[in-house]
């Protein structure tokens, strides 16, 4: 018995020391848990908690790629009456259609590619009021089916429950006259939002440069700072018609506010990327022939995600100043 007391005592230790290994990791464990817990009950992060488990809940993702769809298609249509436009101008101008067709035949090597694009050109001149004329009834009927997948996808994020209710379901032709005229005004505001960044940064640069103020280093990041401002205000502009017009119930209006503003915010962060990954897409060979395809649809997609998810944003919020009985006032 005394030889075999050594042994237990030598087996007793590593039980003593994965008791007290455990005791530690139990206590790490702890204490982020508590962190965790203490930075998810910050009112902020806890109001992004719960947009984004609403956007996932909702199926923010799935809307975003049929948005996506959508948009990329609807392009079809805007193609073709383009390519009208520029059919009508060749056909009122005969010297600028030889010239055009003289540069391509003389700039391509290829002389069946040369051939296959003067036909083109030609074949645009000759049915330019037919492919104008089907041009826009489908842009209009792939516009407005547009807006009513948008409207649909920021209704699911926007209401109370997930599930339509009886109040949801609409008539047909009043769903369609109300998508139309819902797509004019998002037309007018996207025009209104273009020409404001336009106007704004064209009299900015002829300001600068009539006082003579262009060659002023320290100047340049102040400019930036205004061009930058000026664009999140038209982005603002923009994503407060949407969130505004599109759900069905008026949202309170501090949410509102807020969550337009980071829609207006987020945004510029998506242009600012693209701008800065797509030359760099381009310049490889696969890239230079599917770089603009894709470039495009990754737009629409970052768009379509972050409206949603700001609209998610807004239906989540909680103030303690609110009047609730704003979220069910009728637009």
């Amino acid at each position: 018995m005394k030889e075999n007391k050594p042994e237990e005592k030598k087996a007793e230790k590593p039980l003593i020391n994965i008791k007290t290994g455990n005791q530690t990791v139990d206590k790490s464990i702890t204490r982020v848990s508590r962190l965790v817990s203490w930075f998810q009950a910050i009112p902020a992060v806890a109001h992004f908690i719960r947009a984004g488990e609403r956007f996932t809940d909702r199926m923010g993702s799935q809307f975003g790629a049929a948005i996506t769809y959508f948009s990329f298609l609807s392009l079809i249509p805007i193609l073709m009456v383009s390519f009208a436009g520029v059919g009508f101008v060749l056909a009122s101008n005969q010297d600028l259609l030889t010239d055009l067709i003289d540069r391509m035949v003389n700039s391509i090597s290829d002389p069946t590619l040369a051939t296959t694009l003067k036909n083109s050109v030609k074949t645009a001149v000759e049915q330019r009021t037919t492919v104008g004329i089907t041009g826009l009834l489908v842009a209009l009927y792939s516009g407005i089916s547009w807006m009513g997948n948008l409207r649909e996808a920021v209704r699911a994020q926007s209401r109370d429950v997930w599930e339509r209710n009886q109040q949801d379901k609409e008539k047909i032709y009043f769903k369609y006259t109300r998508d139309f005229i819902s797509l004019i005004g998002l037309v007018l505001a996207l025009f209104i939002t273009i020409m404001l960044t336009s106007v704004a940064g064209a009299a900015q640069d002829a300001i600068v440069r009539a006082l003579g103020l262009d060659g002023i280093e320290w100047l340049r990041p102040a400019m930036t700072t205004i061009a930058l401002t000026i664009s999140i205000l038209a982005n603002y502009l923009l994503f407060l018609w949407i969130f505004w017009r599109l759900p069905r119930h008026q949202p309170r209006k501090k949410a509102l506010f807020r969550g337009t503003l980071l829609a207006a915010i987020g945004f510029e962060v998506i242009k600012a990327i693209m701008t800065m990954t797509l030359p760099k897409l381009a310049s490889s060979p696969s890239g230079a022939a599917f770089g603009s395809v894709l470039g495009l649809m990754a737009f629409f997609y970052f768009f379509a995600r972050l409206t949603l998810f700001c609209a998610a944003w807004i239906a989540t919020a909680e103030y303690a100043d609110d009047e609730p009985e704003q979220a069910n006032t009728p637009v």
